[in-house]
């Protein structure tokens, strides 16, 4: 039994510590919101956070979250994550929207340690998301219009 707190909630998972944990979120706990594309952690689109890192739950077994603190899409709420939900809607950022997810994890993830990063942060921020549709020039401007957002609520 492996103990790991996901969105807040408390959960005791009882399947093999080598299972990724994508798949205990997917198939043991039906949260949809993080998706499955490349199963290396190349693509981003498995993006949650664990202990306020954006990590790749493709590639972390179950194991190595022991303890650890999960926020998937579902659980966000802070105001990182509001900014940046917000500036995705103004800025028309989704076109097929498969890899949204993971691409708002990570952006949420920058914003809450870096409050006004540079182009070429938010490129080092989000190299690991990849978007089929190559929004990448709309995500990098809602990321600065989600920091200012923010900038502006402080």
């Amino acid at each position: 039994m492996i103990s790991l707190t996901i969105n807040g909630k408390a959960q005791q998972i009882n399947v093999d510590p080598d299972t990724p944990l994508l798949w205990v979120l997917r198939d043991e706990l039906k949260m949809t919101g993080t998706k499955l594309g490349c199963g290396m952690a190349m693509c981003g689109a498995c993006t949650v956070h664990m202990n306020g890192s954006a990590v790749r739950s493709c590639s972390v077994p179950l194991s190595a979250a022991q303890g650890a603190n999960i926020q998937t899409i579902e659980g966000m709420n802070s105001p990182a994550f509001q900014a940046v939900q917000q500036a995705w809607r103004n800025l028309d950022v989704v076109q097929c929207g498969y890899c949204q997810s993971g691409q708002i994890m990570s952006a949420t993830a920058l914003l809450q340690t870096n409050s006004k990063p540079t182009d070429s942060q938010i490129d080092a921020a989000m190299m690991g998301n990849l978007c089929r549709c190559a929004t990448y020039h709309r995500i990098r401007n809602a990321i600065h219009q989600a920091a200012d957002n923010l900038g502006s609520k402080a």
